[in-house]
């Protein structure tokens, strides 16, 4: 009974959420109920048994590609004038997309009705006594460790090469000696002057 209660609670959230989500005119606020349906869908998640999605949801979604959102709008000046503006221009490829994504779902409830495919079983077979997320850890650290060292390279020479391309020295700006600072004595980094009166100082 409880599970009936908690499927229907975070169900009708993430459906309200996803609506404000896109019905709303701020888009700080639109980002805050993106966020809230991202908790409800991780309460999902965990009543069906995925924990490890639910915890991507949480810490992944949420915690770095919301709160990127929430930043980006916050700090930038969007005119949203001009989006609304760009809005009408594409809205015939906008009723386009929907239709194909519309069409898919169809075929996607179709190929779900006609049955589920034994995909998981056959190529990560696992006990079935075995949590989620230690069956995921097993096969991670066993059967996929060279492919998962392989995408943690991958990702960090796609970081590497991120800050390479952005990282421009400014040409004609004093740049920092870090060596030259720490060689600095007491008597050369302060200067003991006697001004007169109504001389000022000498820079």
């Amino acid at each position: 009974m409880i599970q009936a209660i908690a499927f229907y609670l975070f169900a009708t959230l993430v459906i309200a959420s996803a609506a404000l989500t896109i019905t709303a005119r701020n888009p700080v606020h639109a980002v805050l109920w993106l966020i809230l349906a991202f908790f409800n869908a991780a309460g999902l998640m965990v009543l069906v048994g995925a924990e490890f999605i639910a915890m991507l949801l949480v810490i992944v979604y949420v915690g770095a590609v919301a709160v990127l959102f929430l930043f980006v709008v916050m700090m930038l000046n969007v005119d949203f004038s001009e989006l609304r503006s760009g809005f009408v221009r594409y809205a015939g490829i906008g009723a386009l997309l929907a239709v194909g994504l519309a069409a898919e779902i169809m075929v996607a409830f179709g190929a779900w009705s006609a049955g589920k495919i034994e995909l998981a079983r056959r190529a990560a077979p696992t006990p079935e006594t075995v949590p989620n997320i230690e069956a995921l850890g097993m096969l991670l650290y066993t059967r996929y460790l060279f492919v998962f060292e392989g995408a943690g390279l991958v990702l960090l020479v796609a970081m590497i090469g991120a800050i390479v391309l952005t990282h421009r020295e400014r040409k004609g700006s004093r740049q920092q000696n870090v060596a030259r600072q720490n060689a600095r004595r007491p008597q050369d980094a302060t200067r003991n002057t006697r001004p007169t009166i109504g001389a000022g100082v000498e820079l």
